[in-house]
């Protein structure tokens, strides 16, 4: 079983999560606490698809519902072999459900450095760990591609490269439960390619085949179709602007301390000790940060924007 490096209750302030510190979001909470776990969800989700197509100017049918982002990585790995065997483009540093969903379906993980030829490209925009852009490929029809855009609702900073055209040419997935700031909720959409061939009808077939039955449950159900409401965004463009806040002081502390901090576009990125200082040493402070290494960046840490009391339960951690 591939070992998950943060997530969990066992510490108090957890710097290692991505989630929008400045949440819950309200309506989200209003949302999940009108919903009723009593009955099913529809289960072809039409309400949600109508609503997710019209906050993203698609057409429904473009809409394709996943029980979380990580599941959809899985089926679409796996279904994307079936059809199109061989090896899988995967950033040099990246969220490591693409590499762990190629390996678990019998294809190379590979990167854009390694002389390889590849049937599915991941691209990420912005990337975690390190909160930076990713420009598009200067062909991305060349094979199926997924652009995963989970961080792009919280850039603080700059503009995607990834144009219309560009991102109607591949696969785009989102999973508003970060944004929201409610990790703990899943239930995630992907929007289809907007030109339509042979090969993307058999891919949209396959995928519909492999979707499990009622993939949201009730909460996710209305949490989704919240997150498509104008007050849902607005209140996401007012968090951006207190998790900015948070940022630069959360940065500016730590440089003082010797930390080197890398630039990012997003409330999290990595910073590199002044010297040696393992991620298990602030647990015994109640402090957690997120071990990079799993991210090949070694001696490093992501960590996110969170409010001031956990900065300086953080920095308390450091300073001891």
């Amino acid at each position: 079983m591939t070992a998950r490096e943060h997530g969990g209750s066992d510490v108090r302030w957890d710097f290692s999560s991505c989630a929008n510190a400045a949440g819950p979001c309200p309506m989200a909470l209003a949302a999940l606490r009108a919903a009723d776990p009593a009955r099913h969800a529809d289960p072809d989700s039409c309400s949600v698809r109508e609503a997710l197509a019209a906050l993203h100017g698609v057409a429904p049918t473009r809409v394709l519902i996943a029980c979380s982002a990580s599941e959809f990585i899985q089926r679409f790995t796996a279904i994307s072999g079936r059809l199109w065997p061989g090896a899988v483009r995967v950033p040099r540093h990246a969220y490591g459900d693409y590499a762990a969903a190629a390996l678990a379906w019998g294809r190379e993980p590979v990167h854009d450095d390694e002389e390889a030829a590849v049937t599915l490209r991941w691209f990420a925009d912005p990337s975690s760990p390190l909160g930076q852009d990713e420009a598009p490929p200067p062909h991305p029809g060349a094979c199926p591609g997924v652009l995963d855009a989970v961080y792009a609702p919280l850039r603080l900073s700059g503009h995607t490269a990834w144009t219309q055209e560009a991102s109607d040419a591949v696969f785009v997935l989102h999973s508003p439960n970060k944004a929201l700031g409610l990790p703990g909720l899943r239930g995630a959409y992907a929007i289809a390619p907007r030109t339509t061939n042979d090969d993307l009808t058999a891919c949209l077939h396959a995928l519909a085949a492999a979707a499990p039955s009622w993939p949201l449950s009730a909460q996710a159900d209305a949490v989704l179709r919240c997150w498509a409401r104008p007050d849902t965004q607005a209140w996401l463009r007012q968090s951006r602007a207190t998790l900015a806040a948070w940022k630069t002081e959360l940065q500016t502390q730590l440089a003082a301390r010797g930390f080197v901090c890398r630039a990012s576009v997003t409330p999290h990125f990595v910073v590199q000790p002044p010297r040696p200082l393992s991620p298990a040493a602030l647990r015994a402070h109640g402090v957690a940060v997120r071990d990079a290494a799993s991210f090949g960046l070694s001696g490093c840490w992501r960590v996110s924007a969170q409010p001031p009391e956990a900065q300086r339960a953080l920095l308390r951690a450091v300073d001891a």
